[in-house]
Parts: structure tokens; sequence; C-alpha cells
């Protein structure tokens, strides 16, 4: 899965690959939200992100997406 999350006050968002089902990573950005914990989420390389629940714009969730190899028509 392609992660993005939109953190407040920063111009950049964060973008990461994980093997998580979407169901676990909404599951842990409702909870962050909920209690104003921090969400932490594990990259596909075992890389860990941690961003503070009350600072979460949006979260983007969609499927990886094959990267193309070479020049396209």
């Amino acid at each position: 899965m392609e992660i993005k999350i939109g953190v407040q006050q920063t111009a950049r968002e964060i973008v990461l690959e994980s093997d998580q089902s979407p169901e676990d990573i909404d599951a842990a950005v409702r909870a962050a939200i909920a209690d104003g914990g921090i969400l932490s989420l594990e990259d596909d390389k075992g890389r860990k992100v941690l961003v503070p629940g009350d600072r979460l714009s949006y979260v983007e969730i969609s499927p990886a997406t094959a990267r193309r190899v070479g020049f396209g028509n």
C-alpha cells in the first residue's frame, strides 16, 4: 500500500510504502485521532514513522503502483 500523510503546518507530506492492510492502517489512524496518541506505521523496509494524532491533516491509502521502467510513447 502507498500511504500519504499530511501533517498540519508542514508543507510536505509523508509518503511511504507499507505491507500493512488498509484495514490495519485505518484502525491505527482512527485510534491515534480518537485518543490523541501517536500514529505509528512501519514501511516495507522496516522503518517506523511516528506522527502525533492531533497533527494529522489527512491520510491517503492507495494500492501500490508498479514503477515503469524506460520511456513511454
